[in-house]
């Protein structure tokens, strides 16, 4: 794949430390949550990186794939996105799921759930994780 686009972040000392992206736009500390371990904290963890990451690109792929099947959506659309981790219980270490809620306030709800299967198949987040993790779609 050539990339159109890249993004870059440096992390130090893991859950418990700093990710800091190459230009400087963000500067995280982090933190394990008591449910892990670690001591809570006032940083954020890779989690809800991941749920804020997956849910905006969601709602890229929910435009691109509405704008393609001639479906307005919103400007107040939103998808609320809950990563769970815990034990592999396939293997070893650890894995992760997904349970993203849709909304999109004035469609109707077949149409929606039309536009999250299509969105599912173009989303990069969808891409990465499909096969590898349990991903539930709700639509609000």
């Amino acid at each position: 794949m050539e990339a159109v686009y890249s993004a870059t972040a440096t992390s130090t000392g893991g859950r418990d430390g700093r990710s800091i992206t190459s230009d400087n736009k963000l500067d995280l500390a982090l933190s394990t949550p008591k449910e892990l371990g670690g001591a809570g904290g006032e940083g954020t963890n890779p989690e809800q990186l991941f749920a804020a990451g997956y849910s905006a690109c969601f709602i890229g792929a929910l435009k691109l794939v509405a704008s393609q099947q001639k479906v307005k959506v919103p400007n107040d659309v939103n998808v609320t996105a809950t990563i769970g981790i815990g034990a592999n219980t396939k293997g070893e270490g650890f894995t992760i799921c997904a349970d993203l809620e849709v909304n999109v306030p004035g469609v109707e709800k077949d149409v929606v759930e039309k536009l999250v299967e299509a969105a599912h198949k173009v989303c990069p987040y969808s891409n990465a994780t499909r096969g590898n993790i349990d991903v539930n779609f709700t639509i609000k």
